[in-house]
């Protein structure tokens, strides 16, 4: 798999940016299984496996933009407190 520009800085592919949490996460999964089924060829599996970590990544960004969402509404003077959470 070529790297471009945005892999060599560490962002995922624009394809890859474009989806969303939860589409990422379902294809994470599909290469997940594919890769532990262990039938693909080498240069396969290791294409799947670059994609897989872009995924990744993608996913643990959109889980800490969430997590911080979440915090600033916590946070905020009329965010919730713990009374609120049941």
């Amino acid at each position: 798999m070529a790297r471009t520009p945005n892999d060599a800085a560490g962002a995922p592919p624009s394809d890859v940016a474009a989806l969303s949490f939860e589409q990422a996460l379902a294809e994470l999964e599909g290469i997940v299984r594919e890769l532990e089924s262990g039938k693909g060829a080498l240069e396969a599996s290791v294409t799947a496996y670059q994609r897989g970590a872009a995924l990744k990544r993608h996913c643990e960004a959109k889980l800490a933009e969430a997590e911080q969402k979440i915090q600033a509404i916590v946070d905020s003077p009329a965010g919730l407190s713990l009374r609120d959470v049941e």
